[in-house]
């Protein structure tokens, strides 16, 4: 059996084979060319470069003497003695650099005649020797001698230049057979490429591709795949184990079928037989299973996506829930009303995640809870209504009994005595007290009854805070407290109810001024945050104790131990809806010994944040 590693090796070892002959021819040529130039550098260029230089010393010794005689002159000695010495040297050169066949002869010829040149050149070059006759010399004797060995060394020079031309012609056909050969063990490394790339498609990737669409299908549920074996190599097996992994699948999802029906059918068995309206919502949104209240109070029927049967909330929930990870309910007004039997339910929703699995952290689905809160809601619009009626009620003997005493605090029906004008005194500022717990009353219930008028209008934060401040400062000088203001520059607007803030603010205040001692500070802020406004007031009171902190919004509420000149613990409780009904929410903070900041948080006018 021939394997994958073994038709690689074979693939690849082809073409090692062809790229180490490639080396091998390359390097043995570019050897070759390198001996061919050095050849034609080394060997023939000194001779050119001599051959040429004893043209030039023989060519201007004749000339000086030419021109001498032409201009009736003696020719320069020093020159002369420049030129043969130059001539020389060349001469030497070229003697002892003979590469040709036939060069030897003419250098030694040149050598010759030149020994006759020179010992012609100083008779020509002797002043004693009256002019005519060195002339006549010079055209007879020397002239024929020149011109010799001027051909002689043209000769050398032509022998030694189409030398260099021959290595050179030589050379590049040497260059064109290494091009040639490397070209073709290009060629031969590309076919034996082309071939084993075709090869691998067949042996690997065709096989490998088939496996790779064999697991998309069993990825998209297909376990009843069977791949066909093509070879016994590593591929055939893989397919092998390839198909006894699908088996095994099929029979494991056989298997968790089977336990899945049995468990949702045991799971609706369950439900049903819940009270409670309760829902699981799967992750892409469909109805898993409900308990029978939930299809026929809610139509969430399983089986069908939640958009089908639900209102937009229950789906907002839901996503709400999803997103943040965390079990959350609707907020306490946003109650669900059903109708059934004659008889008005009302429902609160809440929504938790089904914890994902440790391996894949993928959410499992979001259960939906329908909480009766029916009795609480008719509990509630009874509490309102009674309080609505005793308070209405109060008011006409309440309004009587303060008349009266007014009455009587002025002497309107005759006069009364400084104890009688004491218990008056204490009767008025008692009945007034109690018209402010009415009132308080009748707020809180308009606000939690959605009666509550509500004039939305762009507000000045700093103006906010200055009006709000002014009524409090007598108050505060008097007690020896000191209120600071700080604003952050270029606030937005706020979008609110200024009889409502400015009611919000009063109440926050009047609470710090109460809770301050002579030489403390309260500090009123207003700053961004985020796209809101943050209200807040600062004092340097007593304190609130932890435990007691996360109740003080409630109704009726009071911190134990502190001293309660008014009220009944209404204050902040109205503070709290107040502020959220303008679509903000209130908060305090504490810490017990160095004071209280309470706050409030209104959006800002769309658009300018």
């Amino acid at each position: 059996m021939i394997g994958i590693r073994q038709k690689i090796m074979l693939g690849f070892g082809g073409m090692l084979l062809i790229i180490a002959i490639m080396g091998r021819l390359t390097i043995t040529q570019i050897d070759r060319l390198g001996s061919a130039a050095d050849v034609i550098l080394r060997e023939n260029y000194r001779s050119v470069a001599a051959s040429q230089k004893m043209k030039e010393s023989v060519e201007k010794l004749d000339s000086d003497l030419l021109y001498a005689f032409a201009v009736k002159n003696e020719p320069d000695p020093e020159k002369i003695r420049l030129n043969e010495k130059q001539f020389r040297q060349a001469l030497a050169t070229e003697l002892d650099n003979i590469t040709l066949p036939g060069e030897s002869e003419k250098a030694k010829t040149i050598a010759s005649l030149f020994a006759g040149y020179t010992a012609i050149l100083y008779e020509v070059t002797d002043t004693s020797i009256p002019r005519h006759v060195r002339k006549e010399k010079y055209f007879k004797k020397l002239l024929p001698l020149y011109s010799e060995i001027r051909i002689l060394a043209t000769q050398i020079h032509d022998m030694n230049q189409a030398s260099m031309v021959e290595a050179s012609n030589s050379a590049k056909s040497m260059a064109m057979s290494a091009h040639n050969r490397i070209v073709g063990a290009i060629f031969a490394s590309a076919l034996v490429s082309l071939l084993f790339g075709y090869q691998s498609r067949n042996w690997i990737l065709k096989p490998i591709r088939k496996l790779i669409a064999s697991a998309n299908e069993i990825k998209s549920g297909n376990f009843e795949l069977v791949i066909e074996k093509g070879s016994n190599d590593e591929i055939g097996i893989l397919s092998e184990a390839f198909n006894e992994m699908a088996l095994t699948l099929r029979r494991a999802k056989k298997i968790d079928d089977e336990t899945l029906q049995r468990t949702r059918l045991a799971s609706q068995e369950v439900m049903n037989l819940l009270p409670a309206p309760i829902a699981i919502i799967d992750p892409e949104g469909t109805v898993m299973v409900a308990t029978k209240s939930a299809v026929e109070l809610f139509g969430l029927q399983p089986g069908r996506p939640l958009t089908d049967s639900a209102s937009s909330f229950l789906c907002d929930i839901v996503h709400r829930s999803v997103r943040e990870m965390r079990a959350v309910e609707a907020e306490e007004q946003r109650y669900i009303q059903i109708f059934k039997d004659n008889r008005e339910y009302f429902f609160q929703t809440q929504a938790a995640p089904v914890p994902p699995f440790k391996e894949t952290e993928k959410l499992n689905g979001t259960v939906l809870l329908f909480k009766d809160v029916t009795q609480a809601h008719e509990q509630k619009e009874l509490k309102r209504s009674v309080v609505s009626t005793v308070s209405h009620q109060l008011r006409t003997p309440l309004t009587a009994l303060r008349m009266s005493i007014h009455l009587l605090l002025e002497e309107k029906i005759g006069p009364v005595t400084a104890k009688q004008e004491e218990l008056l005194l204490t009767a008025r500022e008692s009945s007034d007290r109690l018209t402010e717990i009415l009132d308080e009353l009748l707020d809180l219930n308009r606000i939690e009854a959605g009666k509550a008028t509500i004039d939305l209008q762009p507000l000045q934060p700093d103006v906010i805070v200055k009006r709000g401040v002014e009524p409090f400062l007598p108050e505060a000088r008097d007690k020896g407290v000191t209120i600071f203001t700080e604003t952050a520059e270029n606030l937005p607007d706020v979008r609110a109810d200024r009889a409502i803030v400015q009611h919000v603010l009063s109440n926050l205040l009047s609470n710090a001024i109460r809770h301050t001692s002579p030489g403390g500070t309260i500090t009123v802020r207003a700053v961004q945050e985020k796209g809101d406004i943050r209200f807040s007031v600062e004092d340097t009171g007593q304190g609130i104790p932890p435990e007691h902190l996360q109740h003080i919004f409630e109704q009726f509420y009071q911190v134990p131990g502190q001293r309660q000149t008014r009220g009944v613990g209404l204050g902040l409780a109205i503070v709290k809806q107040m502020v959220e009904a303008l679509g903000g929410s209130a908060g305090a903070s504490s810490t017990p010994g160095h004071g209280s900041v309470f706050h409030f948080i209104l959006p800002a006018e769309p658009g300018k944040c």
